[in-house]
């Protein structure tokens, strides 16, 4: 008779030391799943939405703005660590003094996700789904294609929002409001969004 055993469960830790190392990805229930990294126009909206919400929450003194898949622990024993393109952190649940050499340990009050080519929109829908699941009170999902941005609270249907929108949050960012085509950058000449 032949036992099998069960796969080494990672820790948060060690991904977080995995990561310095090179290893780009996160942990789900103690298993690694590696990441494509993404390409040039997912990166150009991400930029450009961290430089939208700093822009505003930094003289403001309203919080904490972390760019580029920052980590979030959002369950332990085994650890799962999976991290939003951009997320904001109001001020009185994340000090602005606050210095955390490791991961997150609470929900972002906002959470960001920027679908990339190979991400399917019921891959997206799902990943924010997980985000309120696990707390975070409203995400915003940004469809480089079609120029358009679903939002996602707790309990109701997502909304859609195309380039002539206005996107705001009173709730989570008072003051707030931005064209949803800004959050795209320009457009080029005469270049019609794809369809979702």
């Amino acid at each position: 008779m032949t036992t099998t055993s069960s796969p080494k469960l990672v820790t948060a830790e060690e991904l977080l030391e995995l990561s310095a190392n090179g290893f780009y990805g996160e942990l789900v229930r103690g298993e690694l799943v590696e990441l494509m990294r993404p390409g040039v126009r997912h990166n150009k909206v991400m930029g450009l939405m961290t430089y939208i919400l700093m822009s505003f929450v930094l003289p403001r003194s309203l919080g904490t703005v972390l760019p580029g898949d920052t980590g979030v622990v959002i369950e332990r024993g085994p650890d799962t660590v999976r991290a939003p393109d951009v997320a904001f952190y109001a001020a009185d649940r994340m000090g602005l003094d606050d210095d955390i050499p490791g991961y997150a340990e609470i929900p972002p009050d906002l959470a960001v996700e920027i679908r990339s080519p190979n991400d399917s929109l019921p891959d997206m829908e799902r990943r924010a789904r997980m985000w309120l699941d696990y707390g975070v009170p409203l995400v915003w999902v940004l469809i480089p294609e079609s120029r358009t941005l679903d939002i996602y609270r707790p309990d109701t249907e997502a909304v859609t929002l195309t380039t002539d929108g206005v996107v705001s949050s009173e709730d989570i960012l008072p003051g707030f409001s931005c064209r949803v085509s800004d959050l795209f950058g320009p457009a080029a000449p005469d270049d019609e969004p794809a369809a979702r």
